[in-house]
This record gives C-alpha cells, sequence and structure tokens, in this order.
C-alpha cells in the first residue's frame, strides 16, 4: 500500500554544452597572444577554451594548426581594424594616421599589460624553428606590405606622391613603423608616445604637413 510519498527520479545530466568553435578560437587567441606559441601549454589551451584536450584536436587539430588558425584569426582583425578606415580615408597622410590609429586600438586593447601585436610579437619568436610559422608570418607581413603599396600607387595616380617615389620601399618604410609599434607597445609604451611615433614617422615618409 502506498503512502503518497513521491519517489524522486534523479535526472539524468545532459551532454555538456558544445563550445561553439569561433568562441574557442578567439579564446586560444587571447591564449596564445599573452604566452607565444611555445609558452601556452594545452592545459592553458583547454582552460581558455573551455575544451578538454580530445574536443580539442578534434576541432582544430594539433597545437601547431590551432596556432595557424588563430594567425588567421587575427589577420581578419586586423583587416577589420584598418584596412577599410586606410581605403576610405581621403588623402594618403589621413590614411596612415588612421592606419597606425586603428592598429593601436588592437596592439593595446584588453587587459594591461598591452600585447601589442599578435603576429609580430608571437609568430617572430618560433618563426626559425617552426616552418609553418615561419611561412605565415611572410604571408602576413608580404599582406600589409601589399596593402601599404596599393594605397601609396593609389596617392601616386591622385597626384599626392612624386611619380618617381620608389613605392614598394615606401611601403616597407611605413611596414616598419608598424612593426616597431608593436613591439613598442608590448613594451610598455603609452598610446600617446607610441601616436607621436606614428605621427613623427608619416612625417618622414610624406615630409611636413602643408
Amino acid at each position: 500500500m502506498q503512502d503518497g510519498t513521491k519517489i524522486s527520479t534523479p535526472r539524468r545530466r545532459g551532454r555538456p554544452r558544445r563550445v561553439e568553435p569561433g568562441a574557442a578560437l578567439d579564446r586560444a587567441l587571447d591564449a596564445f597572444w599573452t604566452g607565444g606559441y611555445t609558452g601556452t601549454s594545452l592545459d592553458e589551451l583547454s582552460a581558455a577554451t573551455g575544451m578538454n584536450r580530445p574536443s580539442l584536436y578534434a576541432a582544430f587539430g594539433d597545437k601547431r594548426q590551432l596556432y595557424l588558425m588563430a594567425l588567421a584569426r587575427f589577420g581578419q582583425m586586423m583587416e577589420a581594424a584598418v584596412g577599410t578606415a586606410m581605403a576610405e580615408a581621403p588623402t594618403l597622410r589621413d590614411a596612415l594616421a588612421r592606419f597606425y590609429d586603428g592598429a593601436l586600438d588592437v596592439y593595446l586593447s584588453g587587459d594591461a599589460p598591452a600585447r601589442g601585436c599578435f603576429v609580430i610579437c608571437t609568430a617572430a619568436v618560433d618563426a626559425p624553428e617552426e616552418p609553418l610559422i615561419r611561412t605565415a608570418l611572410q604571408d602576413v607581413l608580404a599582406l600589409i606590405d601589399r596593402k601599404l603599396v596599393a594605397r601609396l600607387r593609389q596617392a601616386v595616380t591622385a597626384g599626392e606622391l612624386p611619380a618617381d617615389r620608389d613605392v614598394e620601399l615606401l611601403g616597407a618604410l611605413a611596414a616598419a613603423t608598424l612593426h616597431s609599434l608593436a613591439i613598442r607597445a608590448r613594451a610598455g609604451a603609452s598610446r600617446e608616445q607610441l601616436a607621436a611615433l606614428a605621427a613623427a614617422s608619416i612625417a618622414q615618409l610624406l615630409g611636413p604637413a602643408t
């Protein structure tokens, strides 16, 4: 005879909520950005992404592939931050100013201390020992050079630069300023110091503003 007391049945636990790959990749990028490729362990990546090792392997392959995917993701971030702004600037001087300013937004983002450029400040460290990372680094540098050279050629066509200017060399110098900003940001330089360096570089490349 039942006494009316309800017997509770333990609920089955559902499957752990699946981590969205894009969000996990962004978290892995953050971890690599701070610790670099060699300095970031699989345990740290697992903790950052909320995925255990088998899940990480299934979603992204090995640690090297995950890092290369994070590099590509960062390239997309930089494209969004500076690409459109530079293309829409009315003059070359404005374009370079927006280019550097947009880069600083990325380099100085997140928690202090600033981490600089994910590519320049981490990939360059491991490139000598990791051929795939070295190739990825070369690709990113070449992409930046091409974008700058294309904008410089546009300036030549518009009459902003003399036709005899070596736009390939000028683009490489403009890119070198970007790389210096990245390293100095990671070393702790303030936004004001970095902005002043960028402005001085533009003045050296194009001459004083008139």
